[in-house]
């Protein structure tokens, strides 16, 4: 399992963050993503921790929790979507457009 932190400064760090949890067990690993073109985080991150009763202690005590000037979106993350396949059933769609049989 693993938490979602949401509405984070942008200033924050993989140390701070994994300084606030740690007051709550294990932390295993934190990941914060970063925009693809700018290269800035995204103001949200995912922690994981060694058990889920430390993931739990953590959600209930830092969701809705100000830090950093910021209130605090903390949860269990949900599993990623799969995003693949929605542009026309894997590529070359589309092709068939440069036949132009009219029947008139």
């Amino acid at each position: 399992m693993s938490i979602y932190v949401g509405n984070l400064s942008y200033d924050v760090s993989e140390a701070d963050l994994t300084a606030v949890f740690a007051e709550y067990g294990s932390v295993k690993r934190v990941q914060l993503p970063t925009d693809r073109e700018t290269g800035r985080m995204r103001g949200f991150g995912f922690v994981e921790m060694g058990t889920d009763a430390e993931e739990q202690a953590a959600i209930d005590a830092l969701d809705g929790a100000e830090w950093m000037g910021r209130d605090l979106k903390v949860n269990k993350a949900k599993p990623r979507e799969d995003r693949g396949g929605s542009f026309g059933g894997g590529g070359g769609g589309g092709r068939r457009s440069n036949s132009f049989s009219h029947s008139y």
